[in-house]
């Protein structure tokens, strides 16, 4: 009984430990998961070269499976209507930290679009905290309160996110539970501009 408490609290700590100071690799067991831990993670700002300028949201949501239809080296500028912003659950990208969690910008072409017809992009924790010292308030609840019903511009990293494929009309087209366009999605973002 004591040997289990012990392994209890080691683990509280070590969890404590990593969501404070949470690499960014992440919590990842094997060598494609770190890897696409970094991904999620990256906070270089891209540069003009780093653009794909033929992605367009209308290009992301173009039908058909799309797993290797963008690539992940390159960035990408979308406009669209903010459908909704709500903080992503607890992951292993961020060590599982609650208070470290992606948040979730639901766009698409129109108000009122269904779920099928959403991209999401993604503001990363270490992104919140860059734009924080840049005097931006990224925080969910101030990017909600701001975003959501306008017409808003998104720049970041693309990341196909492997994770959601199953749940992505583009990749398993007209599974009832799908609730996005593609599992592609600017994460992370580094830099949002309302139009209107």
């Amino acid at each position: 009984m004591v040997l289990v408490a012990v392994a209890a609290v080691v683990l509280v700590i070590v969890w404590v430990v990593l969501a404070r100071n949470c690499p960014r690799a992440g919590i990842a067991l094997t060598v494609r998961a770190r890897n696409l831990h970094y991904l999620k993670n990256r906070t270089a700002l891209p540069q003009a070269a780093d653009f794909d300028t033929r992605i367009t949201l209308d290009a992301l949501l173009q039908p058909g499976d799309d797993r290797n239809r963008w690539s992940t080296d390159r960035a990408a500028r979308i406009q669209g209507e903010v459908i909704d912003v709500a903080y992503a659950g607890s992951e292993a990208t961020n060590c599982f930290s609650p208070s470290r969690r992606d948040i979730h910008i639901l766009v698409a072409t129109r108000k009122g679009a269904a779920k099928k017809e959403q991209v999401v992009v993604e503001v990363t924790p270490n992104l919140g905290d860059w734009a924080a010292s840049r005097g931006m308030d990224w925080s969910e609840q101030t990017l909600h309160a701001q975003l959501v019903g306008h017409w808003v511009e998104f720049e970041g990293w693309l990341y196909f996110d492997v994770g959601h494929a199953e749940e992505s009309e583009n990749t398993a087209p007209n599974n009832p539970e799908n609730w996005r366009a593609t599992a592609w999605e600017i994460h992370p973002v580094t830099r949002i501009t309302v139009i209107r």
